[in-house]
């Protein structure tokens, strides 16, 4: 990429953090609205649901239910901010939450409103807030009709475009708390967790199962049913060092991949102008049979950066919703057989 690409794309960057950051509001509900029901993880303080850029970190975790309610009028892939007052009828909104005390507590809430045991466990990005995190979520599991429980694990993020070396440290802060999540939520015989991780979160992820993997806990590591790392910003050299250290992937094993990543791109010239795993030229650069790489790179509508377009591109969302319903097996994880029916092995239609 190019000087002056770089210089224009950081310009960007830094005026969109200008802008003050949407925070998640209450409002009454509406009837025709639907209610998404989303557990959250997070060692933030729950008072605090914006920005945290140099933030003190605290250790352990906080744990909390939020109904998210999506409007009637919600368009795939989009996130509805309030421009005015919240209204339920056009807007996200949050129309109930409740502290939980302990992770006791969390996981009871989580096989209540499941038939299963299964839960879908979605790590963020870089530069996320509390309050984005909780809708994004909300928003996949609206666009993608899942029915399994769905956790947040919402790391100390400063959610500021300038935070990007604060939020590396954070990454390595929170690991422990990531692990033994993971490890409660695997604890029992038939649990199971399917990991979405976005951005610097598939570092954290990636992490967290390195961690587990050296510890001897192949249990934990066995009862994933999945994993999909989309946009990862790793460096891919790392990412090798770190799957061999885990062994056996969970499976499935997805890396969802865009080219025209902005994102990534500005953030490869952060740390030395290497691309970033989730803007690799080409599939083969990734050479473990139990990985399986989707290149999203002609989906992408230029929105955000390019940096989450399998969950914010229309088109994106309907070819995944269509393998899904093609592919869905009772007992399959979220994105268990989605390239079967590719036209090839590692690419979208383009």
């Amino acid at each position: 990429m190019g000087g002056l690409r770089i210089v224009t794309v950081l310009a960007m960057v830094l005026l969109a953090g200008c802008a003050p950051r949407p925070t998640a509001m209450r409002a009454a509900p509406d009837p025709a609205a639907t209610i998404q029901t989303i557990h959250v993880a997070t060692s933030l303080p729950l008072d605090k649901a914006g920005p945290q850029f140099g933030t003190a970190r605290k250790p352990g975790l906080n744990y909390f239910r939020a109904d998210i309610s999506v409007p009637p009028t919600h368009m795939p892939g989009q996130i509805e901010w309030p421009e005015g007052k919240p209204d339920a009828a056009t807007d996200f909104v949050v129309t109930g939450t409740e502290v939980l005390g302990d992770a006791t507590r969390l996981i009871a809430g989580l096989r209540a409103e499941g038939a299963g045991r299964e839960t879908l466990l979605y790590v963020h990005g870089y530069n996320n807030t509390l309050s984005e995190a909780m809708y994004r979520l909300a928003q996949i599991r609206t666009d993608f009709e899942m029915t399994m429980p769905a956790l947040l694990f919402s790391w100390p993020s400063a959610g500021d475009p300038l935070g990007y070396v604060y939020d590396r440290d954070s990454v390595l802060f929170v690991r422990d708390d990531l692990v033994a999540l993971i490890k409660r939520l695997t604890a029992g015989r038939g649990d199971r967790v399917f990991i979405l991780a976005h951005s610097m979160g598939s570092q954290l992820v990636m992490e967290a199962l390195r961690q587990i993997a050296l510890l001897g806990d192949r249990t934990a590591l066995a009862r994933l049913s999945g994993v999909v790392l989309m946009s990862p910003d790793i460096d891919p050299d790392v990412f090798a060092r770190q799957a061999e250290a885990i062994g056996n992937l969970p499976q499935p094993f997805f890396i969802f991949i865009t080219r025209a990543d902005r994102a990534l791109t500005l953030s490869g010239f952060i740390t030395g102008r290497k691309p970033r795993l989730g803007v690799i030229d080409s599939a083969e650069e990734i050479t473990r049979p139990d990985v399986q790489v989707i290149d999203f790179s002609a989906l992408a509508t230029g929105e955000a950066y390019n940096h989450n377009v399998p969950v914010t591109s229309p088109a994106a969302i309907e070819i995944l919703n269509r393998f899904l319903s093609e592919s869905r097996r009772p007992a399959a994880g979220a994105l268990g057989a989605l390239t079967l029916r590719l036209p090839g092995p590692n690419a979208v239609p383009r």
